[in-house]
């Protein structure tokens, strides 16, 4: 008499075991896809409070920073959550056919935060990186159509020596005592030399106008200026606005 073959539960434990495989490998790529969703959504976070921060600087920058309206003494509160706010060396100039007539030191104020970054240089607000900036606040330079018989207008906001502030939800206060000092340069071909570490923005904002322009380091420190040259000969005036900022957290 036949014996009746015992069925196998060798394809059940396989079918089990590739189910229990299945769902491990399920588990571990989400969790894998939520800690990247995750890392992905703070570091949109993080840089969106980056760039909320550069827009308050500027703005802040811009109402406590006024030299060509302000005079004498005046404070505005400059707030932001993370980031540095620090001075780098900058020299205007203006410059004829025989080279430097006036330099003045004035310095830049720039925030930086991330990828962010505002500088305010020579009176003139910049927004961004090398690369990728624009003017939010244009330099203080003014100049008549005409070209032999023209004037030439060139500002210059000075800092004075304001110290640096970094760290964390910082606020703190720019406290400045404003003077203006005005120089009359007389008939000449002129040039305007503008050191910055974003020559771009400035090129454009010059471009617009119809200066042609031409980047130099002129000081032999690293930084380019950006040169911009007037047509015809024209009267210059060099106004420096002396800020003498102070920094008080």
């Amino acid at each position: 008499m036949s014996r009746r073959a015992r069925p196998t539960t060798d394809g059940v434990d396989s079918r089990a075991q590739s189910h229990v495989v299945g769902v491990v490998l399920l588990v571990g790529i989400t969790v894998v896809a939520l800690g990247t969703l995750t890392a992905t959504v703070g570091t949109v976070v993080e840089q969106n409070a980056a760039t909320a921060d550069a827009d308050r600087v500027a703005t802040d920058v811009d109402a406590a920073l006024d030299p060509v309206e302000a005079t004498g003494r005046n404070r505005g509160r400059v707030s932001f959550t993370d980031g540095q706010l620090h001075t780098e060396s900058r020299d205007l100039r203006l410059l004829d056919e025989t080279g430097v007539v006036q330099r003045v030191r004035v310095d830049a104020l720039v925030f930086e935060a991330g990828r962010n970054r505002v500088a305010f240089v020579g009176g003139a607000i910049v927004r961004g990186r090398p690369g990728s900036a624009s003017l939010r606040d244009p330099p203080l330079v003014t100049a008549s159509r005409d070209g032999d018989g023209g004037v030439l207008v060139v500002g210059a906001a000075t800092l004075g020596e304001p110290n640096a502030v970094g760290g964390e939800q910082v606020s703190l206060t720019l406290a400045t005592d404003v003077s203006h000092d005005r120089t009359s340069h007389g008939d000449g071909h002129y040039r305007v030399a503008i050191e910055t570490a974003t020559p771009g923005a400035f090129e454009r904002w010059f471009a617009e106008r119809g200066v042609s322009t031409e980047r130099r380091d002129i000081d032999d420190d690293g930084v380019e200026s950006v040169v911009a040259t007037y047509e015809g000969r024209r009267t210059a005036y060099l106004v420096v606005h002396h800020l003498n900022t102070e920094v008080e957290t």
